[in-house]
């Protein structure tokens, strides 16, 4: 089969030329996304004479691997296997993340930081985070997934031509497996080793965690109105009820309305059928969109 790897890149003018010089070596095809760059890497990249796409502006993660999806599909590549270009993922990790695709005992597999005992090399914010996350896409999804936001991954040709992608931040990562998971396509995870370089983050990681976490449980809830507005419909109300059947209790010992109760049922109730109506008008929105 042959093997094409892609790497979303921004500013990495100072570890390209050494992660692809190593790829060439072992790989069918290197393809750069040169995600608005503002130093050398597209043009060293260009000098090792690699395909190289370059976003005019920095657009995000999830716009720099849709970029490479629609490249690689110009190909005859059978095998896409992303990877960061910021050095943090092992080269020879590569062949273990391809096998289970080459023994056709998946479709995607995923280069897991957490798997068996790998996780020792992750920041302890990074592992919260990455764990929370990780948790929303096995709610959308019917996996048990450990490492949802790994960038170390080999997908199968089908799983690129039968996913489109709309995120352009890091929440794709979310949006494609769930994609991936709907149509049926077998996940799988391998261990891998992570080495993260000191300088290798150019965001604020509360923020950029908690904006990745949102974003990640907006795509899901969209995805599975059901479990996510559906369930927290009903909850709100049973909570509502309890509180409106309290207040006619109330009256009906009184003839006294405590105002604070019943404004609580009347609000948790309206709050649950909103909800509730909301998760059928998406959940319908979604089977219409899987049977186009």
């Amino acid at each position: 089969m042959k093997i094409i790897v892609g790497l979303p890149a921004y500013n990495e003018e100072n570890r390209i030329a050494a992660i692809v010089t190593k790829l060439k070596d072992v790989v069918d095809g290197v393809i750069i996304c040169n995600d608005g760059s503002s130093d050398l890497t597209s043009q060293i990249a260009k000098g090792l004479g690699v395909t190289v796409i370059d976003h005019t502006k920095n657009l995000g993660y999830g716009a720099a691997i849709k970029s490479i999806f629609q490249r690689f599909l110009e190909t005859d590549g059978d095998i896409l296997v992303t990877i960061d270009a910021d050095g943090q993922h092992r080269i020879e990790d590569m062949k273990k993340v391809i096998k289970p695709i080459l023994d056709n005992n998946a479709d995607l597999v995923i280069g897991s930081r957490f798997a068996e005992t790998n996780a020792i090399n992750i920041p302890k914010y990074r592992k919260l985070g990455i764990s929370a996350i990780t948790k929303v896409t096995n709610i959308s999804t019917k996996q048990k997934i450990t490492d949802s936001q790994s960038g170390f991954r080999a997908y199968k040709r089908d799983v690129i031509e039968q996913t489109s992608l709309s995120e352009t931040g890091m929440a794709v990562s979310t949006e494609i497996l769930i994609k991936a998971d709907r149509k049926n396509f077998r996940i799988s995870e391998v261990g891998i080793i992570i080495d993260y370089p000191e300088d290798s983050s150019t965001h604020n990681p509360i923020s950029h965690g908690t904006s990745v976490f949102v974003k990640t449980l907006q795509f899901a809830a969209i995805q599975h109105p059901l479990k996510f507005f559906g369930i927290t419909g009903v909850f709100f109300l049973i909570f509502g009820l309890s509180f409106v059947i309290w207040t006619l209790q109330m009256y009906a010992e009184s003839r006294q309305i405590v105002t604070n109760v019943a404004l609580i049922g009347l609000s948790s109730t309206i709050f649950g059928v909103l909800l509730l109506i909301t998760s059928i008008l998406l959940y319908s929105i979604v089977v219409l969109i899987k049977e186009r």
